[in-house]
């Protein structure tokens, strides 16, 4: 049965099944690299924007999975050079921290999707071997009000480039009650 699982994996990947992974989560990237192996990808690794860079320019991969925010810069910068090298490549970007800005521009870089994380290896591996055309699906559930306001939180956080005091008097909301939110995880 598993043979069969694979071979079909194999045949969505194409003969040229190299794997570039970019994320500066290591137990994540770990655990995603060992799945997309057993899907039949050669997979590489890289848990910073430098690293990526390079081992873009060295060998630009068919297939690309790149976190946005990295701890040393942005992942489209990684982006930008597989496309200088390879265009026909497959970019999925995965970030904790989504918002339309940064959608649009990895589209517009050649993304073919933007994943919220935390996403799973099966979500990955279709968004990597969807054929051209084909939609996502719709989600059953949508966010809670409050997962809708943490994200929107977030997304300020973000955009006052992770200014407390900026971010509250944005938000029009006391500094203390948002480092608060800011110090829980994300509601479901």
């Amino acid at each position: 049965m598993e043979t069969i699982v694979q071979a079909a994996a194999e045949n969505s990947i194409g003969p040229d099944p190299t794997l570039l992974i970019v994320d500066d989560d290591g137990p994540f990237l770990r655990r995603l690299a060992r799945a997309m192996e057993a899907r039949g990808f050669a997979v590489e690794v890289a848990e910073s924007v430098a690293e990526g860079i390079a081992k873009s320019r060295g060998n630009a991969p068919k297939y690309a999975v790149v976190d946005l925010r990295l701890g040393d810069g942005n992942g489209l910068d990684v982006i930008e050079v597989i496309r200088q090298r390879r265009q026909d490549t497959k970019v999925i970007v995965l970030t904790g921290y989504g918002n339309i800005a940064t959608a649009v521009t990895a589209v517009k870089l050649g993304a073919l999707d933007y994943l919220a994380k935390p996403a799973d290896a099966d979500d990955i591996f279709h968004a990597l071997t969807q054929r051209p055309g084909e939609k996502a699906e719709v989600p059953e559930n949508p966010m809670s009000a409050d997962r809708v306001r943490w994200e929107h939180i977030q997304r300020v956080y973000e955009m006052c480039e992770r200014n407390v005091s900026e971010t509250a008097r944005r938000l029009n909301m006391h500094r203390r009650t948002l480092q608060r939110i800011l110090a829980k995880r994300a509601p479901k």
